[in-house]
């Protein structure tokens, strides 16, 4: 057995304490506060605030539709048959199926008639996408590139994922939301084989800033960068809605799409309709949504039931605060049907926002994520009907019936809670 002199082993472990301080710091940020005057008022005030904070710009002239369950497949299938230029696809989960097999298909037509195809997808989520798949994609001449594969090189960034889920056409239409490409999203959320989701469509100057988060990865990845008039055309209004996107976090800085999310919490003045499969707030977040019910917001919170989750472990890690958010009279809904994928909420039924980002930490501070945040009381109340319409399938979370939960349950939801930060 060797034996280290004493200074070597003081040595080593300085060292040791060091690359520690040194990962730590990299990745450390400081967490902002994030009190705002609520006196100032709503979205009016506060959108040009929103939109600088989180690095982004408001623009109009948008047209934005939401396309919920399996209709999304049919619309995006028929819009990328429609490409004449260029296809910017980015994703996070992808497994062999339906939905992998046509859109495959549809990448070599396309390719056959001239159109230029990039696609990032994230190196763990859509390792099963089928190898087929991908080397007649490749074959055909599409870019297809995995986001930090899972391999020596990567050892540092293995945990960084790609949760964002966007595709882009000529530049000029994209798509921005929660669904995947697995085949429990098709069909319309009858069981829990069939997932629910929401998607918007966009049409405007807005899907310029949809090209920019498809451009960093791209680049980040592969060092290739996609300019030029097919991909960032002169975008002309085309609709009536104002809008901007927030997915930049550079290193050391505060998430922009957490500030986007803790932020609109701020500034409601009358009411918050959250829908979203995995909700673990922080305290920041816990505390936003405690003081917007005391100056009198109608806060509504909607998650999957643990029985209906693809996650039951991350449902249960949630409730271990359900209990002060319901003593607070924050209101909270678990969705039954299957699992309730969407990630959107509204504001003072004026303002909204649709995306990748989950209400957790992972999202927040580790994957890269987008949402777009939508000035327009006509979508803001189409996702507050929505809203209403997946409350037929839900129920509501009581406290006094909560407090009551049988002990092992509430030892389950504690010890997964310790885990919240990597779910």
């Amino acid at each position: 057995m060797i034996q280290l002199p004493i200074w070597a082993a003081i040595l080593i472990a300085l060292i040791m304490v060091a690359l520690v301080l040194i990962v730590w710091s990299t990745k450390r940020r400081r967490r902002p506060r994030l009190d705002l005057d609520s006196e100032t008022g709503g979205d009016g005030d506060l959108m040009q605030t929103i939109a600088g904070l989180t690095q982004s710009t408001v623009v109009g002239g948008n047209r934005i539709e939401l396309i919920q369950n399996g209709q999304y497949f049919e619309r995006l299938f028929a819009d990328l048959e429609a490409a004449k230029k260029t296809i910017n696809f980015e994703t996070f989960l992808c497994k062999e199926g339906e939905a992998t097999r046509r859109l495959a298909e549809i990448v070599c037509r396309k390719r056959a008639d001239g159109v230029k195809v990039q696609m990032m997808m994230d190196g763990s989520g859509s390792k099963h996408f089928g190898k087929e798949d991908v080397k007649r994609m490749r074959a055909a001449g599409a870019e297809v590139h995995f986001y930090h594969p899972l391999r020596p090189s990567n050892l540092g960034r293995i945990n960084n994922r790609d949760h964002r889920k966007i595709v882009i056409i000529d530049g000029r239409l994209g798509y921005i939301g929660g669904h995947c490409f697995v085949d429990t999203w098709l069909g319309n959320a009858e069981d829990k084989k069939h997932f629910r989701d929401v998607t918007a469509r966009v049409e405007g100057p807005v899907v310029g800033q949809l090209q920019s988060v498809f451009a960093e990865n791209w680049i980040e990845e592969t060092g290739d960068v996609p300019g030029g008039d097919e991909y960032f055309p002169q975008l002309e209004p085309c609709g009536e809605s104002e809008a901007h996107v927030a997915w930049v976090s550079p290193a050391g800085a505060p998430s922009t799409v957490k500030l986007l999310h803790y932020l609109a919490i701020r500034a409601a003045t009358k009411s918050i309709t959250l829908q979203n499969p995995y909700f673990l707030p922080d305290p920041d977040a816990r505390k936003a949504l405690l003081e917007a019910v005391k100056r009198g917001v109608k806060v509504r919170v909607m998650l999957p039931a643990d029985t209906a989750s693809d996650a039951p472990v991350v449902q249960h890690a949630s409730h271990h605060h359900f209990g002060t958010l319901l003593k607070a009279g924050v209101r909270i809904f678990e969705y039954q049907r299957t699992l309730l994928h969407q990630k959107v909420f509204t504001i003072d039924h004026r303002w909204s926002a649709v995306g990748s980002t989950n209400f957790d930490d992972r999202s927040f501070e580790v994957n890269d994520e987008v949402s777009m945040a939508i000035y327009d009381e006509k979508v803001a109340s189409e996702l507050e009907a929505i809203f209403e319409k997946d409350l037929e399938h839900a129920t509501e979370v009581h406290l006094e019936k909560w407090k009551k939960r049988p002990a092992l349950h509430k030892m389950k939801d504690f010890l997964l809670f310790l885990f919240n930060e990597q779910m």
